[in-house]
């Protein structure tokens, strides 16, 4: 017979509610000082996040299923078998609006570009790379999914 499958809780929380929350068997995150796949009965764990993709694979009788989820940034805590990651915004694959995404990046490299010209403008130029990273982010977590 083979083993029961260990599952933890996975919630993923903004400040506009609850976004993502199911049991799963790994979660993989990338934090600042790089990749982390947790799985059940890690050690307790805080850390911050960097703006990326979290995967969460799902059980067994999901078919192993891995949902996406585009973070931006944040802290991903774990303890007693629950991974809770806090972040600014989340968006999960299925839900983000690809064109909304194409438009804020090339938002973001247009102000990019500006700021790059202003030369003296460093914190125009440091919010252009975020917008830029995030909708890059939310770009490449879209098309993982195979759409």
């Amino acid at each position: 017979m083979a083993d029961p499958e260990k599952l933890f809780r996975v919630d993923v929380v903004t400040p506009n509610g609850m976004i993502y929350s199911h049991r799963g068997s790994i979660v993989d995150v990338r934090a600042i000082d790089g990749e982390r796949s947790i799985m059940y009965n890690h050690v307790p764990l805080l850390t911050p996040l960097v703006i990326s993709e979290v995967k969460v694979k799902r059980s067994r009788e999901m078919d192993s299923r891995i949902d996406h989820i585009a973070i931006s940034g944040g802290y991903i805590e774990f303890s007693n078998n629950v991974a809770t990651i806090i972040a600014d915004s989340a968006e999960r694959a299925r839900n983000i609006d690809i064109s909304r995404a194409q438009a804020a990046k090339e938002r973001a490299e247009k102000r990019l570009k500006e700021a790059r010209e202003k030369k003296h403008d460093e914190r125009t130029l440091e919010r252009a790379e975020v917008a830029l990273r995030r909708a890059m982010n939310r770009i490449s977590v879209y098309n993982t999914k195979g759409h």
